[in-house]
């Protein structure tokens, strides 16, 4: 039997950090879906942006949600931390703190994908961003 041990939150964070591509969880009513989607880890905060469609739709009206990310390297050997908060849409107008959330999410997204937002955005259709206020993150490993 593999060991398996919780992750500290400092572990957890490294982890977040390491990747770009995570596992996006939320329902409505008696749906649960499950999305892969890119997103940047920054500092506190998942920022993360989708195009038009059902989960986006979903979102908006149900805003809680879980988002996983793994690190597997076999199958008694891996990491996995687990998020879960609320998702804020990003505004570049209104308060000065949506503005300043807004650039930060930019800012932050640009790391992955330094076309982001321009005409040579690869993504280009998926222009909605919004970032997950974190109200509990675990880790667990196995190995």
């Amino acid at each position: 039997m593999a060991p398996f041990r919780e992750l500290d939150r400092e572990a957890s964070l490294r982890l977040l950090a390491r990747h770009q591509v995570g596992r996006l969880a939320y329902a409505f009513r008696d749906i649960v879906d499950v999305e892969p989607i890119a997103y940047v880890w920054d500092v506190d905060t998942l920022f993360l942006r989708t195009g038009p469609g059902l989960k986006l739709d979903v979102l908006r009206r149900n805003p809680w949600v879980a988002f996983e990310v793994d690190e597997i390297r076999g199958l008694f050997d891996w990491e996995s931390v687990v998020v879960r908060g609320t998702v804020y849409f990003l505004r570049a107008a209104g308060s000065e703190f949506d503005r300043a959330t807004y650039q930060r999410g930019i800012t932050a997204l640009r790391r992955i994908e330094p076309r982001f937002g321009t005409g040579s955005d690869p993504l280009g259709d998926r222009t909605m961003l919004f970032r997950i206020h974190v109200e509990s993150i675990t880790g667990r490993a196995a190995g």
